[in-house]
């Protein structure tokens, strides 16, 4: 049984796109993080690269300045997130691609760099999708991504724990089967860190996931309005993890992963 709706992810995140900017700090972080991969790749005979899950395009005019591509296109599941990326990030250069990353829009053998950042975690079938990959990327192309792991959000799926048994918070597969369904493609590099965020007020947290559309979109998840008393005890249970500094952390599991189709394959 899928974990998400792809349809109800891509509505999320186009509602999102005039606010997700603004709040998108994990985002931005973790794909500043990922472009030094790109910059320590050889990026002098990028001919076409592709932002795959490319949102409000924030990290189009950078990886037009790092990989100079002949063709840069932005690639996103959300039309609400393109049309947004269009209007900001528009050029002769760019093309734009409303499409599902696990059936890309792509010829074989076409596309010299992918990055992808915090995006492939919404895919349904990862081994087609890396599938869809191998297909697009010329023989020594790139797919520079990452991705979230299991223990993203450890302290906020904990205190709903505490309230009740429903899934709260989106699950996200191990790194583990992320590796396993890589298929053809060959692992140049990959790692693993926790990225923490820092917050002064629960509501902080909650208010930042539902405003660049990554609420829980997960199967499991309670239907209709949460009640007083278990969002008071969820908000309690969540005080515990108040550091001495007086900060409430939210953890994410975020892996940085650089794959390469080979020069030689069959």
């Amino acid at each position: 049984m899928s974990q998400f709706s792809k349809q109800e992810v891509a509505s999320s995140f186009s509602r999102a796109a005039s606010s997700y900017d603004n709040y998108a700090k994990l985002q931005q972080q973790v794909g500043e993080h990922l472009l030094a991969n790109v910059l320590l790749s050889d990026t002098h005979s990028i001919k076409q690269a592709v932002d795959l899950g490319c949102g409000t395009g924030y990290f189009i005019p950078r990886l037009m300045d790092v990989c100079q591509p002949e063709l840069l296109t932005g690639l996103d599941l959300a039309s609400g997130m393109l049309k947004y990326a269009r209007q900001y990030h528009g050029a002769e250069n760019i093309n734009w691609l409303c499409a599902d990353a696990e059936a890309l829009p792509l010829s074989a053998d076409s596309v010299d760099l992918i990055f992808s950042s915090l995006a492939i975690q919404w895919c349904e079938n990862l081994p087609q999708m890396f599938a869809e990959i191998y297909r697009v990327l010329r023989p020594g192309g790139q797919f520079v991504f990452s991705t979230l792991g299991p223990e993203s959000l450890c302290e906020l799926r904990a205190s709903w724990a505490v309230v009740d048994e429903y899934q709260h918070v989106s699950e996200f597969i191990p790194f583990g089967q992320l590796r396993s369904s890589i298929g053809q493609l060959q692992e140049v590099s990959f790692t693993a860190e926790p990225v923490q965020l820092l917050y002064t007020e629960l509501r902080g947290l909650t208010n930042e996931l539902k405003r660049i559309g990554a609420h829980n979109m997960s199967a499991g998840r309670p239907g209709g309005l949460t009640g007083k008393q278990h969002l008071l005890a969820f908000r309690d249970a969540y005080e515990a993890y108040r550091r001495e500094d007086g900060f409430l952390p939210a953890t994410y599991e975020v892996a940085y992963v650089v794959l390469r189709k080979p020069e030689q394959y069959s």
